[in-house]
């Protein structure tokens, strides 16, 4: 209730009667109603919306606050657990940005454990009921960006996880009406969906972030995620239709982003290619060359894999072996367990028993790197 523009402005206002008025309406009730919810008399409330009378006294307002599930600030009352909250308000925008910054970079478990804190407060304020919005922006954009970088770090038979907290950004961004934030939380979602093989459902979500997004990097990159999963499913024409529109606004950016940039249009376009059945056409398109291009770790991985894909289809399969190989070797040093799945996949697939093996054995070292740590005899003394 307290998230619509609406109420957003009648919070901002801090005007006790205005917000008294629209909690009544919201909720149909008549002053009586709303007396006897807060303990009053009818005349009391109808007094304090009429501006005959006004409360100073802050236990009164403490009291509104907390039956109404307003944000103490709105009313004036600070307690300590309330300016908390305001100061983790004003810095969560940039926690997440900064662990956005570290995901590109290669330190996505880094990401994790910033966002994790951040995301388990917001949780909790929110089953406090404090829906304000401002609480459920931070809580949206807080769970999209929880479960995107966990959609890199946690192996294949796990993603459905990273794909679920994406769902309740997204399920947030429907509520709010910030057409930027849910084109986004489409596509986060769309992308999680489809790394967890619910691709026919990830392609409703990209179609739809398509038609959401108002800017050209936001466009290009839901059309770039869209080709992506049009290819896995195999629609030659959809998959077609969206790297042409995605080669347009590529041509048209001009500065490019971590989506919509020359070497990820080149990754996505052989991948969709090889996925549609005509290999032949990525090994020719491969051979004009490797666009120039500052990508992140976990896209210059895809890339190697995508590549050693499109020789082992064109039977090169040194090249492929070397492609595999790199792409083992870094997707292990950035903990990238589900890229290394898939080059085991592409190796099995190749007959490069040894790359295949090689990429187990980095899983099982990337296993027992993230595995929890068993408490020692003193601590598990401590918890008792």
């Amino acid at each position: 209730m307290w998230s619509t523009p609406e109420s957003a402005g009648a919070l901002r206002s801090r005007d006790l009667a205005t917000i008294l008025r629209l909690y009544r309406r919201l909720n149909h009730l008549n002053q009586e109603q709303l007396a006897a919810l807060l303990g009053y008399d009818k005349t009391y409330v109808s007094m304090i919306e009429t501006g005959r009378r006004v409360i100073n006294d802050m236990t009164t307002r403490r009291h509104i606050a907390t039956t109404l599930g307003l944000p103490m600030h709105t009313l004036g009352v600070t307690g300590h657990d309330d300016a908390d909250f305001a100061a983790m308000l004003q810095f969560g925008d940039s926690t997440i940005r900064l662990a956005e910054i570290a995901r590109q970079a290669g330190r996505a478990v880094d990401a994790v454990n910033e966002l994790w804190p951040l995301v388990a407060r917001l949780e909790a304020r929110f089953a406090d009921g404090h829906a304000e919005r401002d609480t459920l922006t931070l809580l949206g954009h807080a769970r999209t960006a929880l479960g995107v970088s966990l959609g890199t770090v946690l192996p294949e038979e796990r993603l459905a996880v990273a794909a679920r907290w994406t769902g309740r950004g997204l399920a947030v961004a429907e509520k709010l009406g910030d057409r930027a934030f849910l084109a986004r939380a489409l596509r986060m979602h769309g992308n999680e969906l489809r790394k967890a093989d619910h691709t026919r459902a990830a392609v409703a979500h990209l179609t739809r972030a398509v038609s959401t997004s108002d800017d050209a990097d936001g466009r290009g990159a839901a059309l770039g995620l869209l080709s992506r999963a049009a290819g896995e499913l195999g629609d030659v024409g959809l998959f077609d239709s969206a790297i042409s529109g995605y080669r347009t606004l590529l041509d048209g950016i001009a500065v490019p982003s971590m989506l919509v940039n020359s070497f990820t249009f080149r990754e996505i376009h052989l991948r969709g290619l090889v996925s549609t059945g005509r290999a032949s056409t990525a090994a020719r398109l491969m051979g004009s060359g490797l666009p120039k291009a500052l990508v992140a770790p976990q896209w210059y991985v895809i890339e190697r894999v995508t590549t050693a894909e499109v020789l082992l289809a064109a039977g090169e399969r040194d090249g492929a072996d070397d492609a595999l190989r790199s792409a083992v070797v870094e997707a292990e040093a950035h903990r990238l367990p589900h890229q290394i799945q898939r080059a085991v996949r592409a190796a099995s697939r190749g007959g490069l028993a040894d790359v295949a093996a090689d990429g187990r054995d980095a899983l099982h070292r990337i296993d027992a790197l993230l595995a929890p740590s068993r408490p020692t005899a003193a601590t598990r003394e401590a918890m008792m």
